[in-house]
């Protein structure tokens, strides 16, 4: 009687991206970002002096550190959730998977921090608003930290992607341990 062979051969994958995955790691990163951004935001509020000519001053270098570092941390994660749902199974595609999530991730940010701006002006923007020295030294600090903190969640999201890459043994073709005999039952 005939064997009938059956062979597990592995799935091929494309590279076509897998948005449920990119949109996943968005979220993680957006409420990560947004929830020890607020912390962060609170405590540095909190050590503020109001009745100085300049109640953040001096603030600039901790604000800076700290949203370098979140933004590390919150794209490390959010890469990693990226890749891990998108069951890629090589750096490049999980890379990829994760650049595409920081893009989308930038966006998210840059919108919630422009929403935020206008709400917090009561919508006239920076026309409403008194210039001084400091202040303007306070957001070319924050200018350089965003920079910072772009470049270096890039940098960690493609790190965080690759490293949620699923890893499986590769199938020999060659070898025999992988084809299962049936034969019929009479």
């Amino acid at each position: 009687m005939a064997d009938l062979a059956y062979r597990n051969d592995m799935a091929v994958t494309t590279g076509n991206p897998r948005w449920g995955a990119i949109w996943a790691g968005v979220f993680a990163f957006v409420a990560i970002w947004s929830v020890f951004g607020s912390l962060g935001a609170a405590i540095f509020a909190s050590a503020a002096n109001p009745n100085a000519a300049a109640p953040v001053s001096g603030m600039g270098w901790g604000i800076g550190i700290w949203s370098i570092v979140l933004t590390a941390i919150a794209m490390f994660v959010a890469g990693r959730v990226t890749a891990h749902l998108a069951g890629v199974e090589d750096r490049g595609t999980a890379m990829l998977q994760g650049l595409t999530m920081f893009g989308l991730s930038v966006v998210s940010a840059v919108v919630i921090i422009v929403l935020g701006g206008a709400a917090m002006s009561g919508g006239t923007g920076v026309n409403g608003t008194v210039h001084s020295a400091s202040l303007l030294d306070t957001f070319a600090g924050l200018g350089w930290a965003g920079f910072l903190s772009l470049f270096f969640g890039w940098l960690t999201a493609m790190w965080g992607a690759s490293t949620g890459v699923k890893t499986t043994a590769a199938v020999n073709t060659a070898d025999t341990r992988n084809v299962r005999s049936f034969r019929p039952a009479a």
